[in-house]
């Protein structure tokens, strides 16, 4: 067991972010004690909560409580067992804030196999919940994508949409270096614009068509009526953002006149097939093959000292930012 003194990452207010000590419980029959390595910022969800970017009434204003406590994408090792599944020393990746240690049950745990470097399987939240955008978005071999937004997120969804075998990938974002890392990850062709003006250079890069799936990863109510006039006839727009604002999402006639699909995809929608465990199994797994590239995604490594720093950085720059992490090694 670790000597030094658990620490955590919490928001005692909005745009306020500090650090405490607390104190872990102990660990029972089926629970691990896990030190954590490194935490990745979800910069979407997190700038939403630290900003409190939403209205009253939604599921947000329900969720967010101070002190809140944020984050959910932490690798480490174990330190302590009381589980037949893991060993002391064993590489986890698993659901928790921002903090030095985590005591959870086992089974919330996933082995990271030989080979993959704790800062490659952080993503595997993000990866998740992509996933579940890939899932009802029902890619097929030789399909034809786009997705807007080239954040954290987007950067997942485009990855899947390549292992999924689809032939035409469009990454649009105002961001261009957020565009470079989306044709590292599989886009075949990357607009810098903002959505509203893409129309002709999306039409120029799918021959002349619209594409069958559009998914929508930014999470920005107005993008949403945009998305829906660049959807191929009788195809489908995969809500992969969680808005803060909902009631400034509007419809637009395409959804009647053109026969559209509006699917919502959440990290909550799991099913006994595909769960957490089953999906960040098979994320790793193809990491460790080689065959989902994450190259350059981090971007920046705070202390979590520097938390306030951090975050800054998530606000101030989100155009150069991707993959912040917290390196705890030394908290």
């Amino acid at each position: 067991m670790s000597t030094e003194s658990p620490r955590r990452l919490f928001f005692p207010a909005a745009q306020q972010v500090g650090i405490e000590s607390f104190e872990p419980p102990a660990v029972a029959e089926g629970e691990v004690r896990v030190r954590t390595e490194y935490s990745l910022m979800s910069t979407g969800t997190e700038n939403i909560v630290f900003n409190r970017l939403f209205d009253p009434g939604t599921h947000w204003d329900s969720w967010v409580k101070y002190p809140f406590y944020p984050g959910y994408c932490v690798v480490g090792t174990v330190e302590e067992s009381r589980s037949n599944e893991f060993a002391i020393g064993d590489r986890v990746a698993l659901r928790s804030g921002h903090q030095s240690h985590s005591v959870v049950p086992a089974a919330k745990c996933t082995r990271i196999p030989d080979g993959v470097a704790f800062q490659d399987a952080l993503w595997f939240a993000l990866a998740k919940i992509a996933f579940h955008g890939a899932l009802v978005a029902d890619h097929y071999l030789g399909d034809t994508v786009l997705v807007i937004g080239a954040g954290p997120i987007g950067q997942m969804a485009i990855r899947w949409a390549r292992a999924a075998g689809a032939k035409t990938i469009i990454s649009v974002d105002s961001a261009e270096e957020r565009l470079k890392l989306a044709a590292k990850g599989g886009a075949t062709t990357t607009i810098a614009s903002g959505i509203a003006a893409a129309k002709e250079e999306i039409l120029k890069a799918n021959g002349g068509e619209l594409t069958r799936l559009v998914i929508d990863t930014t999470g920005n109510a107005v993008v949403f009526s945009q998305a829906l006039e660049l959807v191929k006839s009788f195809g489908k727009l995969v809500l992969l953002g969680d808005t803060g604002k909902p009631s400034d999402q509007r419809l637009t006639l395409d959804v009647i006149t053109r026969g559209l699909t509006i699917v919502g995809a959440h990290d909550m929608h799991e099913t006994e097939q595909w769960n957490a465990r089953s999906i960040t199994g098979l994320f790793l797994s193809l990491v460790a093959d080689k065959r989902f590239s994450l190259t350059d995604l981090i971007t920046h490594t705070f202390q979590p000292g520097e938390c306030v720093e951090a975050y800054a950085a998530a606000n101030r720059d989100r155009a150069k930012t991707m993959g912040i992490i917290f390196d705890w090694r030394a908290a």
